[in-house]
């Protein structure tokens, strides 16, 4: 706000934590500014890792904060990712971040509002590397997160910390893991569960299969698994690892799941070319199918028992993307973990 040029910058992380980034350009014109920084991908480097990520700022005195994707940054084409179609990939969390710490730099200016182009020279070329133009994701790569802090999600020092969280659990003499793929549906599985103790709790990523066999080897009593759409969905179809450069969710079972709960012959051929799990899940719900997350709960317990060899009791809990439970099977309900 001063006109100055500066080298760093200090942000604070939609997990409030605070920040400082070492920048790579910061240029002064007579409308705008132009100030980008290196991705740091840390122990889980991919594609963007390094990228160059720019922001283009042209302040004004309308009280509107508008963010626009610019060079790299992907054009959304189809339904069923949670972004506006023809808008472009930047996630509601990165927009709500980059909204806010605008709006702080602005306190005590004689500026209200402002014009923002979120840029990735290159992110063209890397979007080739992953799966987004299959998603529809057109023209580059997204802006995404939850945290702000990248975590190692597919990565030999994760799988070896959710070990480690299921001996935690055998250690303190717990009967229960509860096991979520993400921070997300970890919030979600504790606002189900309460009254279980926080070391239950164990995001496993795309390990679900690793935490299952230790689970088993511990002689854990009970597994919770608690996840959304995507992630149940390659789990009844028997993957114990999800990732997604590793699997992809079965549109061919999903569309037999809804011929099997009435669906027309139109509506399973729209299932079988949907471009993701949480597609098929808006189309259930625009067709009045009923019982299609319940299925999917059920075949997750059927698949991850048959990993852990039966020694588990496991129960099942689909979530939507506010936290709503929407699907739901329990292999014992004699078992009492409470009513979510």
């Amino acid at each position: 706000m001063k006109g100055e040029h500066i080298d760093e910058i200090t942000s604070t992380l939609p997990i409030g934590r605070k920040v400082t980034f070492r920048l790579k350009r910061c240029e002064r014109y007579d409308d705008h500014a132009i100030c980008s920084i290196l991705k740091d991908a840390g122990d889980d480097p991919d594609c963007t890792d390094k990228a160059e990520l720019t922001a283009k700022v042209s302040l004004t005195k309308s009280p509107k904060i508008d963010i626009v994707g610019g060079e790299g940054v992907a054009l959304v084409t189809k339904a069923g990712l949670g972004l506006e179609v023809g808008k472009h990939a930047i996630n509601p969390v990165p927009r709500k971040n980059i909204t806010e710490m605008v709006q702080e730099e602005m306190e005590g200016s004689d500026f209200n509002g402002a014009q923002i182009e979120i840029a990735v020279p290159g992110g063209e070329e890397m979007a080739k590397q992953t799966t987004n133009e299959r998603l529809g994701l057109i023209g580059g790569i997204s802006i995404l997160g939850t945290t702000g802090i990248v975590k190692p999600y597919s990565t030999a020092a994760f799988r070896a910390s959710v070990v480690q969280s299921v001996d935690l659990v055998k250690n303190n003499n717990l009967e229960t893991i509860v096991l979520t793929t993400g921070g997300k549906s970890e919030q979600y599985a504790m606002e189900l569960f309460p009254f279980l103790d926080n070391m239950s709790f164990i995001q496993v990523g795309d390990f679900i299969g690793t935490a299952l066999k230790r689970g088993k080897r511990n002689k854990i009593k009970n597994a919770i698994i608690v996840g959304m759409m995507g992630k149940l969905s390659k789990m009844a179809d028997g993957r114990m690892m999800t990732h997604a450069a590793g699997s992809k969710v079965n549109m061919e079972m999903l569309a037999m799941f809804a011929k099997d709960l009435g669906a027309t012959s139109e509506v399973v051929e729209e299932i079988q070319e949907a471009a993701t799990a949480r597609r098929v899940l808006e189309i259930c719900e625009e067709q009045g199918i009923k019982g299609m997350t319940d299925i999917i709960c059920e075949k997750v317990v059927e698949a991850c028992s048959e990993h852990s060899e039966n020694k588990l009791n496991i129960n099942t809990y689909l979530v939507g993307f506010s936290g709503s439970l929407l699907g739901r099977f329990e292999q014992n309900e004699t078992i009492y973990w409470g009513t979510p």
